[in-house]
Parts: C-alpha cells; structure tokens; sequence
C-alpha cells in the first residue's frame, strides 16, 4: 500500500495544510485542593499552638538575659566536651566490637556478642546511676601496682557521664560498624588476599574507606543523639547545660524559662552538628554518585533564580 504525498501541502494527499493562524496548545496546570488544605490546617494548628502558649505567664525576656550567661556558655561547652569524648570512645570501641563480632574466633565473637547484649539491653540512665553509687560496694579501687584510690575520689560526675555514655555509645556502634563492613563486597576482602594483603591491611585500605558511605550517615546521627542524651548527667551532678539552666532557674525565679534557654541551645548546636553531617556524607558519597547532591546555599541560589525566571522557562 502507497500514500501519495502532496509536496505542496507538506503531507498525505487530501489532507489539508495547517492554517496560518494555528494557536499553540494551553497547558492548563492541575489543581491539587488537597495541599491548600492541609497548608490551612497545619497554619491553624501553628496559631492555636502560639495562642496557647500566648496565654502562660512566661517571662520570655529571661530567655535573652541569660541566653549568653557565663553560667551557660560553660555549661554547654562541658556538653560539647562529654559529646566529643563519649563519641570518641564509642567510635574506637565500636570499631573494635565490629571486629571482633565478625572475627572467626568464637571467644573474641562472644565477648563481643555479650558486651552487645548487655549494654543495648539496659537505659543508659540505669548505667549512669550504677556507675555513679559504686562507691556503695567499693571502697577502694585497687589496681595492683598501677593505681589505689578511694572509689569516691576516682569516680568524679565527669568520669562517670564519660564511661556511662561512651561504653553504652560503643554497643550502638559496634552494630553500625558491622553493618557498614558487611555491606562491602567479600570479593574486595579476597582480591585484596590475593594481592598479598594481610588481614590489618585489607581492613584499613580496602574495606573500611568503603564502608564509611554506611556507616557516615547513621553515625552522624549518633552525635546528635549524643548530644542530647548528655542531658541525662544531670542525674550525676555534672554540672552539663541541662542542669546550669536548671540551677539558674531555681535561683532566678524562672524555670520554665531557662529550660526554654537550654532546648533553644540544644537546637542551635544540633542544627550546626546537622550541617556538618550534611558536608561529611556530600564527602563520602563522591565515589558512589554520578552527581553530587547540591549544598545549601546552591539549593538557595537555584530558588532565587528560578523565582526571576518566567514560568516558559526562558529569560
């Protein structure tokens, strides 16, 4: 079967040429009424939330007065301190809890199994308190010919929310890191073998830069948790950013305000752990990644211009 064309008209015989007049389709955008809604219901939440608190008796100029107190300023750089450490010996302890899991040895794998257990399986509140009143069985703390001291003069509030929150930290990545070391490929493990590689070696040269794309992002989450879990020394006198806001409230007069001061604290520093997480996997993920996902201030700088651009799409 043939169609005969008409090179005249530009297509099939018989079928009319377009007018000159043609109009361009209109694409008409869909209405989606559901998103004003829900947009209508979360302002009026927002508002009924604001009302209420509009209505206490707050003192909310407090909040500014003390909000760079000396008081303050040290108790959140003790916070910054206990966070770094614990985090420091979750991290190493970690490591090597992960190791010694995967490892072939059935004693290594079972201390590590029970060290697991046993520190994920209690609040970390209760271990804070027991590390806190050991002092009511020990009396002393003997070491042999290393260290002798009285329990009470070797554990201060600081040791106790450092060993409390670093060894319950190391159980939690002890299973970060396992899952992050599983996730690589075992042919990696056995060309490297191949190559002549010890076991040590295949670990820090192969294995454990790429699974940090695993474990980065669940750690980064760690610390911020971490950071807002050293709130629980209060309980051991250690004199951390919760429990400065907490004194200053009972000596002030106002302590609703001053825990409003500490939570405004901890949102500013988690905000800026949360940035420097956002960078630290943006980091990892170059080796992974076609296109790297844009930063903050690209994500501003493509709203702004996409704002002055009309909607066809050209200038």
């Amino acid at each position: 079967m043939t169609v005969d064309i008409d090179k005249t008209a530009g297509g099939p015989a018989g079928t009319p040429p377009p007018g000159p007049g043609a109009e361009a389709i209109k694409a008409i955008p869909v209405r989606h009424y559901g998103r004003y809604v829900s947009a209508a219901v979360a302002i009026a939440l927002l508002a009924a939330v604001v009302f209420a608190f509009s209505q206490g008796k707050i003192n909310w100029g407090a909040i500014p007065d003390y909000f760079f107190d000396d008081r303050v300023l040290t108790g959140m750089g003790k916070t910054l301190l206990i966070t770094v450490l614990a985090m420091l010996i979750g991290v190493v302890g970690g490591i090597v809890l992960a190791v010694m899991r995967l490892s072939k040895n059935p004693v290594t794998s079972s201390i590590s199994w029970f060290y697991i257990w046993f520190f994920r399986g209690t609040p970390v509140l209760v271990q804070l308190v027991v590390w806190f009143n050991l002092g009511l069985v020990f009396e002393y703390i003997n070491l042999g010919p290393f260290y002798r001291d009285e329990w009470s003069d070797f554990m201060t509030p600081f040791l106790t929310a450092l060993l409390g929150l670093g060894l319950n930290e190391a159980a939690y990545m002890a299973e970060i890191c396992r899952a992050g070391l599983l996730a690589v490929d075992e042919g990696q493990t056995e060309a490297a073998h191949a190559l002549g590689m010890s076991q040590a070696k295949t670990l820090r040269r192969i294995v454990v830069p790429q699974a940090m794309r695993v474990i980065v992002p669940p750690t980064g989450n760690e610390v911020i948790n971490m950071l807002k879990t050293t709130s629980l020394v209060s309980v051991v006198q250690y004199a951390e950013l919760f429990r400065v806001a907490q004194d200053i409230g009972q000596t002030s007069g106002a302590p609703a305000e001053m825990l409003f001061l500490a939570a405004a604290w901890y949102l500013l520093l988690t905000s800026v752990f949360s940035i420097g997480q956002y960078y630290l996997e943006r980091h990892y993920a170059r080796g992974s990644s076609r296109q790297l996902p844009p930063t903050p201030w690209q994500k501003v700088k493509t709203n702004m211009f996409a704002l002055g651009r009309p909607k066809g799409g050209t200038a």
